[in-house]
C-alpha cells in the first residue's frame, strides 16, 4: 500500500457496549497499520475507552451528550443502562443533537481520510458529505443476517405461510428454511409501517451514500452470503474480522485473581468441565424465563458459571445459589468474557447469540447452546447451529423460535452439549472454526487482505478527489 501521507481515520461508535468494543479492537488494528486514529465518544464512555486503547497514536475526544430525552432517565448515555429497550429509538434519534459538535471536532482535527461510524448514527453521513470525507458504516452484524433481512424485504417469502411458526424457503437459498419469528419488525411484517420502518429507512438511505460496510466477520465463515450481498446489494461489505482477535491478552495477575477465575481454576484442578452462561448486556429476559433457566441448570448436574446483571439477580428463584453451591456459581458483576471463554475448563457457552459473543466463542474454540432473545440474535442462532455447526439450539415450548424455553429443554440440551455425542460433534467443529478465524486475521489472511484493500480503496478515493 503506497500512500504519500499518514491516513487519519475518525471512528464514532454507537453508545452501546456491544457496538463500541469491536470498533476499539479495529482502532488497534488500524493503528498497527500505521494509521492515525481519533475516536469520538461522549463523556460517560470517555474514561473506559481511553483506558481500553492505551495507545499514543489513538486519540479520544468526547462531545456532550444531549439532555432531556423523552423516555430516557437523566445521565443515561449508553443503551446498556436504558430502563427498557422501548426507549431505544428515542435514544438513537436524540444522538442527532451531537451533529454540530461532531462536525466542529472533525474540522479541528488534522486532515481526516475517512469516518467510520455506526449505522445507527445515520446523521454522520450528512456530516461526511458536508465535510467532503468518505464514510464507512459499521453495524456489528454478519453477512448472513444482513442478507436474510434484505431478502425478506425484497421478496417477502413469508407471504406464503399462514403463521409466524411455519417454515418457508429463502429465495436463492432453498436449503435454508426460516420462520417469521426469526425476524424482528419491520422485516417480519408483510406491510410494515410506523417508527421501526421509518428508523430503518433513515439508516438505509444513509448507508446507500456511504463507501462501504465494515463487517466483523471473515470470508471463510460465510462466503456465499458475503458474495451474495456484494453481487446483489450495496454498499460493498468488507469482512475484516473477527476483530476480537485484536483484544490484548489479560494482564498477568499481580494481585489476587478475581473470584470467578479462582473458581474456574479449582474446577480445572478437579477436572470438572464448566458451562458458561450469559445473556449479554442488552437482552431482556422475563422473570419466568430466568427461572426456567435456573431450574434447567440445577437439574442438569453440570458445573456452570452464570453471569447475570445485578438488577436481575433477585429474579432467580430463592435458594438457588445455595442449592447449586460447589457445582455452580452466579456472578453479578463485570467479568472479562474473553478470559472466561479462553479458560481451559470452559467447554460450553449458553448464550443469547449476540454476534460479539459468537465471535468470541469461535475464537476461544467453545461450542454454543443457542438461546436467542432479541434483535438479529435469532438469525445468529440459525447461523451458528445450522450453517456453521458449532452449537446446539434450545427451542421454546412447541419447538418454536419465540416464547418461553422450558427448564426441561435447557436441561436436555445443556447435558447433550457437555456430555453427549452432539456436544462432541460441535466441539470438534468449533475447533476448526477457531483455526479459520485466526488464519483470516494473520498477515496474508482473508480479513487482513480485505482490510488492506479497504484502506487502499478509501485512500485512493481521497487522493483522486484532491
Amino acid at each position: 500500500m503506497t500512500i504519500s501521507s499518514t491516513p487519519h481515520f475518525v471512528i464514532f461508535p454507537f453508545m452501546s457496549q456491544g457496538h463500541t468494543i469491536p470498533l476499539l479492537y479495529l482502532s488497534r488494528i488500524l493503528s498497527d497499520r500505521h494509521i492515525s486514529v481519533t475516536i469520538i465518544t461522549t463523556p460517560a464512555s470517555y474514561s473506559s475507552i481511553r483506558a481500553s486503547v492505551k495507545n499514543d497514536s489513538i486519540s479520544v475526544i468526547d462531545i456532550p451528550f444531549p439532555d432531556n430525552i423523552a423516555g430516557v432517565p437523566p445521565g443515561v448515555e449508553v443503551t446498556d443502562k436504558l430502563p427498557s429497550m422501548s426507549a431505544f429509538i428515542s435514544f438513537v434519534e436524540a444522538t442527532e443533537k451531537l451533529q454540530p459538535a461532531f462536525e466542529e471536532v472533525v474540522r479541528s482535527l488534522p486532515p481526516v481520510t475517512c469516518i467510520i461510524s455506526d449505522g445507527f448514527l445515520m446523521w454522520t453521513q450528512d456530516s461526511a458529505d458536508k465535510l467532503g470525507i468518505p464514510r464507512l458504516v459499521f453495524y456489528g452484524i454478519n453477512n448472513f443476517s444482513m442478507t436474510m433481512c434484505n431478502i425478506m424485504a425484497q421478496f417477502k417469502p413469508h407471504a406464503a405461510v399462514g403463521s409466524d411458526y411455519e417454515p418457508f424457503p429463502i429465495p436463492n437459498f432453498p436449503r435454508i428454511k426460516l420462520t417469521v419469528n426469526d425476524f424482528e419488525p419491520p422485516f417480519s411484517e408483510l406491510d410494515p409501517k410506523g417508527p421501526a420502518l421509518d428508523f430503518l429507512i433513515k439508516q438505509q438511505v444513509a448507508m446507500a451514500k456511504s463507501h462501504g460496510l465494515v463487517v466483523n466477520s471473515f470470508y471463510e465463515l460465510e462466503p456465499e452470503f458475503n458474495d451474495y450481498w456484494n453481487q446483489n446489494y450495496a454498499p460493498k461489505a468488507w469482512c475484516v474480522g473477527p476483530l476480537c482477535v485484536a483484544k490484548p491478552p489479560a494482564p498477568k495477575q499481580a494481585v489476587k485473581k478475581p473470584k470467578w477465575i479462582q473458581w474456574l481454576d479449582a474446577k480445572l484442578r478437579a477436572n470438572e468441565p464448566v458451562l458458561y452462561v450469559s445473556f449479554g448486556s442488552q437482552a431482556e429476559a422475563s422473570l419466568e424465563q430466568l427461572n426456567e433457566v435456573a431450574v434447567g441448570l440445577e437439574r442438569s448436574n453440570v458445573s456452570f458459571m452464570w453471569v447475570i446483571k445485578s438488577k436481575l439477580l433477585h429474579l432467580i428463584g430463592e435458594g438457588f445459589k445455595e442449592r447449586v453451591k460447589g457445582r455452580g456459581i452466579v456472578v453479578a458483576e463485570w467479568v472479562d468474557q474473553v478470559e472466561i471463554l479462553n479458560h481451559e475448563i470452559v467447554q460450553g457457552f449458553l448464550s443469547h447469540c449476540g454476534w460479539n459473543s459468537m465471535l468470541e466463542s469461535m475464537c476461544a474454540g467453545v461450542a454454543v447452546v443457542a438461546m436467542p432473545m432479541m434483535a438479529e440474535q435469532h438469525l445468529n442462532a440459525r447461523m451458528v447451529v445450522e450453517e456453521i455447526g458449532m452449537g446446539l439450539r434450545v427451542w421454546a415450548r412447541g419447538k418454536v423460535a419465540r416464547g418461553i424455553v422450558g427448564a426441561e429443554e435447557v436441561e436436555k440440551v445443556v447435558v447433550e452439549l457437555m456430555e453427549g455425542e452432539g456436544g462432541r460433534r460441535v466441539r470438534k467443529r468449533v475447533k476448526e472454526v477457531k483455526k479459520s478465524a485466526y488464519d483470516a486475521m494473520k498477515e496474508g489472511g482473508s480479513s487482513w487482505r480485505s482490510l488492506d484493500s479497504l484502506i487502499e480503496h478509501i485512500c485512493g478515493y481521497v487522493h483522486s478527489t484532491i
